[in-house]
């Protein structure tokens, strides 16, 4: 069985209208059949409203299926037995660090997770120091998280997952507090910890310049997914992702302009360096 999958997946939002004494039924996954193998970096896609936030909490069992099933590293969300299981599987990763960072030093915070967990102390500490070296912020483990910026928050907050050593680690909109800077350096650590611990990752984001590295991309529009595949087969659809309310990286969408007005381009570019590379091989083309 693949690490992670959902099958036929429902999520019905139960809304209580206190004034005319009413109840509404908001389905906010509508069918979400996804697989993923143990090491992909998988990347959901969507507007707000979308449904891929809500994906993103079955899988740690913050929500059960209304219907459908949902199994993480081979175990049914809808088991109880197996809840602390799957949770040390696949930890969450979620917008603003703050909700999730709770001691006043950085080395203590990291290392709650696996105190909760009954680590023994000797490899508690092994942990933090090689979850705070693998995200880069091993110099500041005596610091305050309170005087770290926005985008070294998140790391920290990406350390105190990783000591509790999961297999997959979710992201949802983990950048979307950050500036550009801090988004880039989330997005490098969890790209490194993808390809050199081999740690699954599952990010949740409406960023498209974050997934160009995924292995997979999923989109999702009103709780269905409409469109999955490799980045660059995403991205060649730059007409259909606009009407699904989503931009394409900026490269790609100036690219596409380009071929537009006739320059001869590649179908799809991703990276300013791709671009760069086309536009080159076709002023030489020119001489």
């Amino acid at each position: 069985m693949s690490f992670i999958e959902s099958k036929n997946l429902v999520h019905e939002y139960i809304r209580h209208d206190i004034e005319t004494n009413t109840e509404s039924v908001n389905r906010a996954l509508d069918d979400v059949s996804i697989t993923i193998e143990e090491g992909d970096f998988v990347a959901i896609l969507g507007h707000n409203g979308s449904g891929k936030s809500t994906f993103a909490k079955h899988l740690n069992s913050i929500l059960l299926p209304t219907e459908g099933t949902v199994w993480v590293n081979g175990m049914e969300t809808k088991d109880d037995s197996h809840l602390w299981e799957i949770r040390q599987s696949a930890g969450m990763v979620f917008q603003n660090p703050d909700n999730q960072i709770i001691a006043s030093v950085i080395e203590e915070d990291v290392g709650f997770g696996p105190e909760n967990l009954g680590v023994p102390t000797d490899e508690i500490w092994t942990r933090v120091e090689t979850a705070l070296k693998a995200v880069g912020m091993y110099e500041y483990r005596t610091h305050s998280p309170n005087k770290l910026s926005g985008g070294q928050k998140q790391r920290v907050a990406i350390a105190g997952i990783m000591a509790m050593k999961p297999k997959c680690i979710i992201l949802d909109e983990p950048t979307a507090m950050l500036d550009p800077n801090g988004r880039k350096d989330v997005i490098d650590t969890v790209r490194k910890l993808n390809k050199e611990e081999n740690v699954t990752i599952i990010l949740i984001t409406h960023y498209m310049d974050e997934v160009i590295n995924a292995d997979h991309v999923y989109v999702m529009d009103h709780g269905k997914v409409v469109m999955q595949g490799r980045p660059r087969e995403i991205f060649k659809d730059v007409e259909r992702l606009k009407e699904y309310r989503l931009d394409v990286p900026q490269v790609t969408e100036l690219a596409y302009e380009l071929r537009k007005q006739g320059l001869n381009l590649p179908e799809v570019v991703l990276t300013i360096e791709e671009l760069v590379d086309a536009l080159a091989a076709l002023g030489h083309t020119k001489k």
